[in-house]
Order: C-alpha cells, then sequence, then structure tokens
C-alpha cells in the first residue's frame, strides 16, 4: 500500500512545485541535493537565535522543504527507522553546503536573516546547526501535524514499535551566519 501511495504521491509531485514555487535546488547547483527552496517571509513571532541572529515577522528567509517523494523512493529497501534516520541525516549534511552557497549568490544575499523549514524529525538537527523552535498557534500546530502525517506514516518502518506515535511538528532555523561558518566553503556552486 506505501510503495503505490509514494508511486502515485510521485505522480503529482511536478504540480505540487509549481503550486509552491520551489526551486529545486539540484537544478540549480548540479550536485545531487534533497532540497527544494523558495524565498518567503516570517510570519511567526519574534525569534532570537543563539548566535544573536533576530528573526522578526516579515523578516525574509530561505523556506527548505525535503524532497520527500524521491527520500521515501530511495529509503523503501531500508527495513528500520534507524537506518532510514541516518540515511536522512546524510543526505541532508551533503545537501547543505550547496543550499549555503545559494545564498551566498542570491540577489536578496543581503536581506536574507537566514533558513527556515518545518519538520516531525526530533532528532540531529543540532548537529547540523539547526535550531528548533515550537510553534505559538495551537491551531497551527495541528494544522501541520494533520498534513504531515502522510509522510510520517510512510517513512516509518512497518516494524517499528513507535510507528503509531504521531510527533508535533517545529520549525528548525539556521542563521545566514551559522550556515556560511559551518558549510560555506565545502562547494562548488553559482546560485542566482
Amino acid at each position: 500500500m506505501k510503495k503505490f501511495i509514494i508511486q502515485i504521491w510521485g505522480m503529482f509531485d511536478q504540480v505540487y512545485l509549481f503550486c509552491t514555487r520551489l526551486k529545486c535546488l539540484e537544478k540549480i547547483s548540479t550536485n545531487y541535493n534533497i532540497f527544494r527552496v523558495r524565498l518567503t517571509r516570517y510570519k511567526g513571532r519574534e525569534v532570537v537565535l543563539s548566535d544573536g541572529t533576530s528573526i522578526k515577522k516579515n523578516d525574509l528567509l530561505i523556506k527548505i522543504h525535503l524532497h520527500n517523494v524521491r527520500i521515501l523512493e530511495e529509503m523503501k529497501n531500508k527495513d528500520e527507522n534507524f537506518k532510514k534516520s541516518l540515511y536522512l541525516y546524510k543526505k541532508v549534511q551533503e545537501s547543505l553546503p550547496d543550499l549555503a552557497l545559494y545564498i551566498i549568490h542570491h540577489k536578496n544575499n543581503q536581506q536574507i536573516k537566514g533558513v527556515i523549514g518545518i519538520t516531525m524529525i526530533n532528532k540531529g538537527f543540532r548537529r547540523l546547526g539547526f535550531e528548533s523552535v515550537s510553534f505559538s498557534s495551537i491551531s497551527y500546530l495541528w494544522y501541520k501535524r494533520i498534513a504531515l502525517y502522510p509522510i510520517h506514516y510512510l517513512s516509518n518502518s512497518k516494524h517499528s514499535s513507535k510507528s503509531n506515535k504521531t510527533p508535533y511538528p517545529h520549525y528548525l532555523f539556521m542563521s545566514k551566519d551559522m550556515i556560511y561558518i559551518k558549510y560555506g566553503k565545502t562547494s562548488k556552486v553559482i546560485a542566482s
């Protein structure tokens, strides 16, 4: 059943990409990359990151999305959640240098404060340089929990004892400075 759902999702993926105005970073960098990105204005409460970066309402950020249908397809032969988690961690880590250089070369570079994403993953992101911030709106939390549930369901191994527990989504932030420090010198890409 999961395989069938992923196949259907893959067929509608280009429509989703068009409707959300996301760009595949892989097509810009020509390197393997699991991020899809777009410029966005932040609409949440003020957040101060550990390096002192303050992100306020209407600040410019690069919104990151994982290419979920592709990741699910690539992980289909991994039978344990631990192996899937390690695989995803490695692919995100490999994709971050091109994200850094995409921001460096972006025409709005001076105004961009950092990156934002939404995830239900609750481990490993800190080692990559991300910081977690909970949603301030309960209704938005539940909206995102429902919207992200299919990804959670499809990504869990059928033998997992934790597969019945749906984690809560949260924001992930990384400041522009942190991206530059950790990943800005490790890739060759020209973005626009």
